[in-house]
This record gives structure tokens, sequence and C-alpha cells, in this order.
């Protein structure tokens, strides 16, 4: 009975962490090898509940950034300090890990299948679909999937909902953490969108100098904070905030814009 054992999602435990595994092996020389990985904070995923714990990030692509945290957040579980070496930690990896993923993208190859298996928690946008602008209701059983999560364990979000720097965050998290009180902590990653292909599944240039910063947990007052109050918090927090505009250059702001435009129009480099 144990060997088929369900999360709430009806997802089978066994197979789950045979996926985990299977996909940190893969993954890894992805972090400690052809790139490298600074690591801040992992004393803060020791210290935190072992339910109800929300996440917050920048995003900068679609699978790469949230597979690192699978890394970091099991290492860290298992004793090391702000390193993912010896993959060991994989063994045993923590199974009520989720993330906040569009419908859409889940169901664009096998591998993006097996990765919502591994946790994903898939939503439709609001606002886009299919690479075009839309506006539509959220769906009650999005925002219900997300609080089954929250109950079982950690949820990762990337409340921009896109991979484009500086965009403004969606007020959905804001919500959610109105209703639901998570312990919230700020993730702020870099280098990603250097290293890896929008998707965050082909290694697209070696030799980066990637990083994730874990910070520590918001103080939130959640019956009285507005919702404004909690979103300037969170865009501060992970650090898409406008005002992190003007200690940019010109330059950099270009590049960033550039890089983006070469991703969004399948440009082929050299």
């Amino acid at each position: 009975m144990g060997l088929f054992k369900e999360n709430p999602f009806g997802h089978i435990l066994f197979l789950k962490r045979w996926l985990i595994r299977i996909a940190g092996m893969m993954t890894h020389q992805r972090y400690k090898g052809f790139n490298t990985l600074e690591i801040e904070g992992s004393q803060i995923i020791r210290d935190l509940p072992d339910t109800n714990v929300l996440f917050v990030s920048n995003h900068q692509t679609y699978f790469a950034d949230v597979v690192a945290m699978f890394h970091v957040f099991n290492a860290s579980l298992k004793g090391r300090d702000d390193s993912i070496r010896n993959l060991g930690y994989l063994w045993n990896p923590k199974l009520n890990i989720y993330y906040v993923a569009a419908k859409e993208t889940m169901k664009q190859s096998l591998i993006a299948k097996i990765l919502a298996y591994a946790g994903s928690i898939s939503i439709e946008r609001t606002w886009r679909a299919d690479g075009q602008d839309v506006k539509r209701q959220v769906k009650f059983s999005d925002i219900s999937n997300i609080a089954m999560a929250l109950e079982d364990g950690w949820v990762i979000t990337f409340p921009q909902g896109t991979t484009t720097p500086w965009k403004p965050l969606r007020k959905g998290t804001a919500h959610i953490i109105k209703r639901y009180k998570p312990v919230v902590v700020p993730v702020v990653i870099d280098g990603f969108r250097r290293s890896f292909d929008k998707k965050g599944l082909r290694v697209k240039k070696k030799g980066i100098l990637q990083s994730m910063q874990i910070k520590e947990p918001l103080e939130i007052d959640y019956e009285n904070e507005s919702i404004d109050s909690i979103m300037e918090k969170l865009e501060y927090a992970i650090e898409q905030h406008p005002s992190f505009l003007k200690v940019l250059s010109k330059e950099e702001l270009a590049a960033y814009e550039a890089d983006h435009q070469k991703r969004r129009y399948s440009y082929r480099g050299d």
C-alpha cells in the first residue's frame, strides 16, 4: 500500500521520488559543472516549517530556475551549506515541494509533462495564452490547488508571470498571501537567462556564474496590510521594484532587452 501512496494531487510518491532523482542527476552539471551556482541562505531553508511556505522569485527561464531550486532546497535540507555538492541529497528528496506554472507550458512536450508530475501546479494564465494577450476570469480550481499545495508543503511562485525582467507583479500572489497566510520567502536569481535558452532546457553558454539568494521571510500583517502594500514588499524583496532600474546603466538595460528579443524571435547566434 505504501508503494502506491499518493499526494493530494493523485501523484504516486514512489514515482515522483524517482523522477526527481533522475531529473536531478541529469541536470546537476548545469549548475555545478558547465556553470557555477553561487548560493546564499541555506540555513533559512532549514529553519522553515514543513508546510505553508510560499517562495516568491523573479523569473528568467521556464524550467531551469525551478529545477535549480529543487536542487538547492533539497541540498540545504540535507545539511549542505550554500552548496549542491554530492548528489546524495537526491536519494530522499522533499516530496511536498510544488511550483506554479502555466498550464499551456506544461503540456508542450514530454519533458514538460514529466516535470509537471514532479511538482507543477498548472494554472490558466488570466492575461496571456498561446502568445496572445487575453482577459479571462481566475479559475477557482487554480486557487484551490495552490491552497492544497500550501497545506501539504512548500510552493514556489513567480509573481511576474513572465521571464521578461522588470514587469509588474500580478496581484493574485498578494491575494493568496492575505487569504492563506503562508510564510513568504523571497528568492532572487541571476545568470539563468545567460546560461540557458528561454525554456531552460538547453545550455546556450558555459562558464556563467549563476546566483540564488534566499532571503529571510517577510514580515507581513496578514489582517491589516493592504494588497498594494504586500505587492510593494514583494517587488522590493525579489528586486523587481522600478527603483532598481535606477542602478542599471542604459547599456545594461539595452542588453536585457536585446537578449529578450533574441529569444522571442527564435534568434540563432553563432
